[in-house]
C-alpha cells in the first residue's frame, strides 16, 4: 500500500536544553503544528523524563517530497553522526522508511492470504495438498513414530473423558498392529553422550546397552 502524500516534508534538529542532546529526523506532515517531536527511543525518552517544553524543534530543510527527504536523512544521519556523544540518534537515516516499506509489503502479503482462504476452492486445494502429505509422511515409519510420541506427550497432564480416551487407543491400536507397527521387530535407544535415536533389532539391545546406550527415544535428538 503506497503511503499518502503529504504536503509538507521537511528534516529537522531538536535540542534538549537540559543536557544540550539533540536528535536529528525527517518528517512528512499536512499540518506543520501537529506538534511531532521524533520517532527515536531516545528522544521520546528525553521528552518524557524533561518534558516537552525543555526541548527546542528547529525546522533546518524543506522537500518538495517523500523521496528527497529520505534522501537527504541518509546524507545527514551517517555512521560518524551516530558517534557523537551529544547525539541521541540510534539508527542511519532513511532506515524508518526502509522498515515501513518492508513491513508495508508484509502486511499486504498477509492481506492477500487471508483474501486467499476466503476461497472455497482455494481452501479446498490446500486442504487436498496437507492431506497428501500428512499420508505420506505417515506412510514414512521413522515420522509416524515422532506424531505417535507427540500425540502421547500431548495428552499429559489433561483430564479427558472416556470415550474420548478409548477413541484414541483404538487409532493407536489399529496402526500399531503386526507389521503394521513401525516398531515392528526393532526397538527405539538413544545415547545423550552423541545425542541420537537409532533404531535396532531385538537381539543387539545388549551388545548396545553395553555400548552406553539407553532404551527408549528422546523426541529433541531427531533435530541433531
Amino acid at each position: 500500500m503506497a503511503r499518502k502524500e503529504r504536503k509538507y516534508h521537511y528534516i529537522y534538529k531538536i535540542i534538549c536544553l537540559k543536557n544540550e542532546k539533540y536528535y536529528i529526523g525527517m518528517h512528512s506532515t499536512d499540518n506543520l503544528e501537529d506538534g511531532y517531536m521524533g520517532g527515536g527511543k531516545r528522544i521520546k525518552n528525553s521528552v518524557n523524563k524533561h518534558g516537552k517544553d525543555a526541548h527546542r524543534k528547529d525546522i533546518l530543510e524543506f522537500f518538495e517530497n517523500r523521496e528527497d527527504l529520505v534522501n537527504r536523512e541518509m546524507q545527514l544521519i551517517n555512521e560518524e553522526l551516530l558517534r557523537v556523544p551529544m547525539c541521541m540518534n540510534l539508527n542511519l537515516g532513511g532506515e524508518g522508511d526502509i522498515r515501513w516499506a518492508r513491513e508495508s509489503r508484509q502486511r499486504g502479503a498477509i492481506n492477500a492470504n487471508l483474501k486467499n482462504w476466503k476461497n472455497p476452492e482455494f481452501v479446498k486445494k490446500m486442504k487436498a495438498v496437507s492431506s497428501s502429505t500428512l499420508k505420506k509422511l505417515w506412510d514414512d515409519p521413522y515420522y509416524r513414530e515422532i506424531f505417535l510420541e507427540a500425540g502421547a506427550n500431548s495428552f499429559k497432564g489433561k483430564a479427558h473423558t472416556e470415550e474420548f480416551r478409548k477413541k484414541i487407543s483404538e487409532i493407536n491400536s489399529a496402526s500399531q498392529k503386526g507389521e503394521g507397527n513401525s516398531q515392528y521387530g526393532k526397538i527405539w535407544i538413544y545415547n545423550d553422550e552423541i545425542k541420537i535415536n537409532k533404531r535396532i533389532r531385538e537381539d543387539e539391545l545388549k551388545e548396545m546397552l553395553d555400548a552406553g546406550f539407553k532404551r527408549g527415544l528422546k523426541m529433541e535428538y531427531f533435530n541433531k
